[in-house]
């Protein structure tokens, strides 16, 4: 290392006030990291102005234009050039900067625009003239007339030309677009009655270039609303596998929607968090979900949710972070508390369910892969009584074809035959009757019809039919009981003989003792031990010899990460869920019939049986009319 000062130079330095077109062009650094960025402020603009309808056009990834066009109150003409003066904003008085409602509050998004590239501003309000303003690398125009419907088109052309060294650090056309869709359709989850679009407009001089991204208004019940708005922008599959979300404690409300656990991913790409509709990405949120789902996933898998956080403005600080993506709650600890718990409550909810899309890759797997369209085979449909009166003249008469007929013979009826033997009928001891058919196809996961391989159980429902992987489904029957049984006698704590003393500085320390408490309850009871120094008195007695300064450690870790810590209580489940694993059905082990249907009712009275300790799937459904497809009846 040099021992100069790099930064100084050999004569004293000396303070100079900045001109107005450097400061524009360094807030522009802080506001405008790229293209996206851009349209964030704009398109969040325009939702201040009231728009219902918000049209985005780009070229070159927004490189070379951005256009957003709304519908919202206007500005007249007198406003537009404080609009494009720093610190002048519609949205504050600057007398209270807690009680924030609004996307921006600055006033630094359109002068720091103006001061890196071509800016016009065209707008016309209620009952005003239109007027337009000009702004290249940060020198004002005059105003000028201009024609214009109501609302406001920003138009901002060759971004960063005044700071060309930015323009180094720009990705390519195609990935700055796929940036520029990701925070419109972020924005758009949070508005589901403004209609957005989004084109491309590179090389269509005077065209309508390519729709990218398109969303209607809805109308209707706000979760509705919601739903279907998120099924345009996440896709349908997440909509028809999301739970509705609604809660409320202190005056902080939670809605949104949660997919199944069965329905995770393996990124967090489908985690969406908005505080007061404001997209953000805050590790005391994300930490909330994974939390909540730290029961049903393994760690490389990550759920699927679009959470609302909705609180009074005072409880919440917005003004955090230079681009308002990161935001700092009062109470942390009780927005924390809420998410969890509702999305356990939801999840406890959903019983047995298990992701439409277990299914559907099922019956994707199936089908053949041959080249051009799948062969449709058409078939006349007769009438039910046409179809009963066939049945009962197709009818066999078994009587003389007893020497060639076969039938599987379940073991309850005819003891003296093997687990899945085929037998002839004469083998069949005269008299005989045929076991019963089993109860129960109206229930939701079916009656048993039959095991195979010893491993799936092929249960009939009243409309297709469910295959249940018996030892996963029972896994979690056990580890549900064992987890029932802890919660209600609390985790025994067994006394070391010698306290571990952990060295973990003076910081460390104090913020374990801050939580001692919650980790008594769990079994770990630490206390202070000089400076930078804790003593472990207890630790779980489910987890035997354990290393006791790893394992503060790695809370410590998560208490940095997360601002909380789930430690201790996900090495004790995970006890409980190897000893689930080792106590239940295995696979291999024939079942009885009244086995199988005392497994699908317990399924069905069990939440959380939809999906394994690891997050997979304990049964797939079939609907009949997917099984028809498959063989081309309809």
């Amino acid at each position: 290392m040099s021992l100069d000062a790099p930064n100084m130079s050999q004569q004293r330095p000396i303070i100079r006030q900045l001109d107005d077109a450097a400061i524009n062009r360094i807030a522009a650094g802080e506001v405008v990291e790229r293209p996206a960025s851009a349209v964030k402020e704009l398109v969040e603009n325009a939702l201040d102005a009231g728009a219902r309808r918000i049209d985005v056009e780009i070229a070159d990834g927004g490189k070379t234009l951005i256009r957003v066009v709304d519908d919202g109150c206007g500005m007249s003409a007198a406003e537009l050039p404080l609009a494009l003066s720093r610190h002048a904003t519609s949205k504050i008085d600057g007398t209270d900067l807690l009680n924030i409602t609004s996307f921006g509050f600055r006033g630094e998004a359109l002068p720091s625009l103006g001061a890196v590239g071509r800016l016009s501003v065209t707008s016309r309000a209620a009952g005003e003239e239109g007027a337009c303003l000009k702004v290249n690398g940060g020198a004002l125009d005059p105003v000028r007339p201009a024609a214009h419907n109501g609302g406001t088109t920003v138009e901002l052309r060759d971004l960063f030309h005044a700071t060309p060294a930015r323009l180094k650090f720009m990705r390519t056309d195609r990935a700055e677009a796929q940036a520029v869709g990701e925070v419109l359709r972020r924005l758009a989850m949070a508005e589901p009655f403004v209609s957005f679009t989004l084109r491309d407009v590179s090389g269509a001089a005077g065209g309508a270039g390519r729709l990218s991204f398109r969303a209607d208004a809805q109308t209707g019940d706000l979760f509705d609303a919601m739903r279907a708005r998120l099924g345009r922008v996440l896709g349908q599959d997440f909509a028809e596998n999301a739970l509705r979300i609604e809660a409320e404690r202190e005056g902080i409300g939670l809605s949104g929607f949660a997919a199944l656990p069965t329905y995770s991913r393996g990124s967090a790409s489908l985690q969406h968090l908005f505080v007061n509709g404001r997209p953000v990405r805050d590790k005391l949120l994300y930490g909330a979900l994974r939390g909540a789902y730290a029961d049903f996933l393994s760690r490389d898998r990550h759920p699927a949710a679009a959470l609302f956080v909705e609180c009074p403005p005072e409880l919440v600080d917005v003004n955090v972070h230079p681009a308002k993506a990161e935001v700092r709650f009062r109470d942390p600890g009780l927005v924390r508390g809420l998410i969890v718990s509702a999305l356990r409550h939801a999840l406890a909810e959903a019983g047995h369910r298990a992701s439409t899309t277990v299914a559907h890759g099922v019956l994707g797997a199936m089908r053949p892969q041959g080249e051009g369209p799948p062969r449709a085979y058409q078939m006349d449909r007769p009438s039910a009584g046409a179809r009963q009166a066939a049945y009962a003249a197709q009818e066999p008469d078994l009587a003389g074809f007893g020497e060639q007929s076969a039938r599987v013979v379940t073991p309850e009826a005819h003891p003296e035959v093997r687990p899945g033997q085929a037998v002839a009928a004469q083998d069949i001891p005269q008299g005989a009757d045929p076991a019963p058919a089993p109860e129960g196809a109206h229930l939701p996961l079916g009656a048993a019809r039959g095991q195979v391989h010893e491993n799936y159980i092929i249960a009939q429902t009243r409309d297709g039919m469910v295959i249940v992987d018996q030892h996963a489904a029972h896994e979690r029957l056990v580890y549900e009981k064992l987890k029932g049984q802890m919660a209600r006698n609390g985790v025994a704590a067994q006394a070391l003989l010698i306290p571990e003393i952990v060295e973990i500085g003076a910081e460390g320390a104090e913020r374990l003792l801050d939580h001692a408490q919650e980790l008594s309850r769990m079994g770990l009871t630490i206390e202070p031990f000089g400076a930078g120094a804790v003593a472990v008195r207890e630790t779980p007695a489910i987890l035997g010899t354990v290393d006791a300064g790893a394992m503060l450690r790695d809370i410590l870790d998560e208490l940095d990460d997360l601002g909380d810590s789930q430690a201790v209580q996900a090495r004790i489940e995970a006890v409980l869920s190897r000893v689930a694993c080792h106590g239940s059905i295995r696979s291999g082990r024939w079942m009885r019939a009244e086995e199988m249907n005392a497994l699908l009712r317990e399924m069905e009275a069990t939440p959380h049986s939809g999906q394994c300790n690891h997050g997979r799937p304990t049964y797939v459904e079939l609907k009949l009319s997917d099984i028809e497809r498959l063989f081309g009846r309809t």
